[in-house]
């Protein structure tokens, strides 16, 4: 597939100063699809979709069927080339702009061509699941299923059935045999998310599925063959869970025959504003003009620390459309960020729990929370902040801890980097 600009007729003149800087960008994005670019009032060739391009007192977005109309008011300023990047992305390509996230699509574009099994590495809401979709539609088996399984989110006595398939009556509740992830990928992609949080006991047979090709659904003695691509994608350091035997280094190695690393977005401010605006489309209400991100909203975004990556930025984003309600510019008003991250000032310092004041209204629930919270915590620290030990004393799984502590983090009892 070409990329934007060597399907552009002659897109230079009045707007030579956006496609000088788009130039940089465009060889290294992939859209699902052409993009002509041409000055308003040009039409694209047969079917092909455009996005028309006009200098004007009023930056805004307008959309119309297959294409957009993008005006700017000046081609330096950062919502110009945030708002093109944005519209030529579309809905399901990765939206970049930073040189760190440029050069991992690239790689990615290479990896997609070879059969092989693709690790994918970064902190939580940094983009893996999008980078590997991207990955399956570029590459041979784009025509076949792309599966995604988060593999922390199903409970561990069903993800055995879940992932290799089970046999009528194998336990109780079957009533019906189950195809299971592997098979319904077969052909095609398979993402195991949170690859980390698979018990070990099912890594082995994971393992086994994918030296032998096959797999051996519940209470059956017959191995089914399979064709399946895997990409796993694990938010933790995997060669650290390796040396502390919570993941098996057979796999691992299996696994990791292409490594891929995701930077946190504070990493790679150059794509904040791009992916703003892709969420602006993506989140504007219907029927309404598509809202245009201020240059002062922008800054404020890009100062920003975001420690929850992309996914907070898009709330981010959801919540300014709604403040600025009618309103043609989302500003520096409508920016509302999260709960700030509250910082431990040292490694010997117990984790920070916020300070609560439980009134006639407050809920039980949120009591007890809190309660356990303190009970955890507490714990942790007589451990030295070993989990394994931590968990066994409490009386619940590894798991289960981890799931607490996230927990704790996003209701904003526990400091954010804490434990």
């Amino acid at each position: 597939m070409m990329s934007v600009l060597e399907t552009t007729r002659a897109f230079d003149g009045a707007h030579a100063a956006l496609a000088a800087r788009l130039a940089g960008v465009a060889s290294s994005l992939f859209p699902d699809r052409p993009v002509l670019l041409a000055d308003a009032g040009e039409r694209a060739a047969g079917d092909q979709p455009a996005i028309s391009v006009q200098r004007g007192a009023v930056p805004g977005i307008e959309l119309a069927g297959a294409g957009a109309r993008l005006t700017y008011d000046d081609a330096r300023s950062p919502g110009s080339l945030a708002a093109l990047i944005a519209l030529m992305c579309g809905r399901r390509a990765p939206v970049a702009a930073d040189p760190a996230s440029l050069s991992v699509l690239a790689l990615a574009d290479r990896i997609a061509r070879a059969d092989i099994p693709v690790l994918i590495a970064g902190p939580t809401g940094t983009g893996k699941e999008v980078v590997s979709r991207f990955i399956h539609d570029r590459s041979p088996r784009a025509g076949r299923p792309f599966v995604a399984v988060n593999c922390a989110a199903i409970p561990e006595t069903m993800l055995e059935a879940l992932l290799f398939g089970h046999q009528k009556g194998a336990f109780t509740g079957a009533n019906a045999a189950g195809e299971g992830f592997f098979r319904a990928a077969d052909g095609g992609t398979l993402l195991l998310d949170e690859i980390a949080e698979m018990p070990l006991a099912l890594q082995a047979k994971l393992l086994r599925a994918l030296q032998e090709g096959e797999v051996v659904p519940v209470g059956a003695t017959k191995p089914i063959k399979i064709d399946v691509r895997i990409i796993a994608c694990a938010n933790r350091d995997l060669p650290q869970e390796v040396e502390e035997g919570r993941f098996r280094a057979d796999l691992y190695y299996r696994l990791n025959v292409f490594p891929v690393a995701l930077a946190a977005l504070c990493e790679r401010p150059a794509d904040i504003a791009p992916l703003a605006f892709s969420m602006v489309l993506r989140h504007a209400a219907k029927g309404r003009p598509v809202p245009w991100i201020a240059d002062e909203a922008l800054a404020m975004l890009e100062a920003h620390g975001w420690p929850g990556n992309i996914r907070e930025l898009e709330n981010v984003i959801r919540r300014a459309l709604v403040l600025a309600g009618t309103e043609r510019a989302i500003g520096a008003q409508h920016i509302v960020f999260d709960r700030p991250a509250r910082l431990v000032t040292t490694a010997a310092e117990p984790a920070a729990v916020a300070p609560v004041e439980p009134t006639a209204a407050s809920k039980l629930a949120g009591i007890v929370q809190l309660s356990e919270a303190r009970a955890i915590l507490e714990t942790l620290d007589a451990c030295g902040g070993r989990r394994t030990e931590a968990a066994r004393q409490l009386g619940i799984s590894e798991r289960t801890l981890r799931y607490r502590l996230a927990s704790y983090r996003e209701a904003g009892l526990l400091a954010a980097g804490a434990r």
